[in-house]
């Protein structure tokens, strides 16, 4: 996440009264309520916030650090990982983080997020995150969220991700597909004016990510409905949000053209789906 500048807001819920805190802007979910401390983050805890702990704790211990550290679960019912230093592009994307250099180095670390977590099964006996979640499941603890606002650059370079509460057991293949959606990003032109930069050709940039990534042939094949599927997934994410009276998606929906750019985003890629194959394949 990125620090607002001059949003130096009290935080009510802190029991550290000597860092003074600074507002972080980034993903939708937890809008407003992400706070740093000096080299620390405070944020509200997921539900599954110990397992998670854990696992985050466990991939560092194997020699990644693309991931925070994770420190504490307050009894205020906010968590605290450690700050990740770097740049987080944040809408509407600069085209540094749009680069194709940028782009190979997010698949690398999807990598070697989904390599160091070989051996590290979820805890079965956690409620994990459904709303992202691989319909199929898996062995390996996805991210899910995988977009820009969730990941921590420097010198250009994809070097962390953030913000795991969505993260859920799934298919390594589903995270890269999570991951296309947002950084090719798969969605037809009308929806990526204005965010994205203009130029940006999807189904080449789809080939650099899974290049960076190194999916197999069969996993290539494989890829499109995979994009597809996550997309409709995505959908029914946004409905139940916005069932719930969530205001921030709310608010992102009105602006967005509502359901006609849902509808609009999937029939694109409905019709893109051979041509991305062939792409992928050749």
């Amino acid at each position: 996440m990125a620090a607002t500048p001059g949003d130096r807001d009290h935080d009510p819920t802190s029991d550290d009264p000597v860092e003074e805190p600074v507002r972080l802007a980034g993903g939708m979910a937890n809008a407003g309520a992400v706070f740093r401390r000096g080299d620390r983050v405070d944020r509200p805890a997921p539900p599954q916030a110990r397992a998670l702990h854990a696992h985050l704790a466990a991939l560092r211990a194997r020699g990644l650090d693309g991931v925070p550290e994770p420190l504490a679960i307050g009894p205020d019912g906010r968590e605290r990982l450690s700050f990740v230093p770097g740049d987080v592009p944040l809408p509407p994307f600069p085209d540094w983080a749009m680069s194709e250099a940028a782009l190979r180095s997010v698949g690398e670390l999807l990598r070697r997020l989904h390599d160091a977590s070989v051996g590290l099964p979820p805890d079965a006996s956690t409620r994990w995150s459904t709303e992202l979640a691989d319909p199929r499941g898996g062995t390996v603890l996805c991210h899910n969220d995988v977009c820009p606002e969730n990941t921590v650059f420097r010198d250009g370079r994809a070097v962390a991700l953030i913000d795991f509460d969505l993260a859920a057991p799934g298919r390594p293949l589903w995270d890269v597909a999570q991951a296309a959606r947002y950084w090719a990003p798969m969605v037809d032109p009308r929806s990526r004016a204005g965010s994205y930069p203009d130029g940006l050709e999807p189904i080449d940039r789809v080939r650099v990510l899974v290049d960076g990534y190194g999916l197999t042939p069969r996993e290539r094949a494989d890829l499109p409905e995979a994009i597809e599927q996550a997309t409709a997934v995505g959908r029914a994410f946004v409905a139940g949000r916005l069932a719930n009276g969530d205001p921030v998606y709310q608010r992102a929906m009105a602006k967005s053209g509502g359901w006609a750019r849902w509808d609009r985003v999937q029939r694109w890629q409905r019709e893109q789906r051979e041509a991305l194959r062939g792409a992928l394949l050749e």
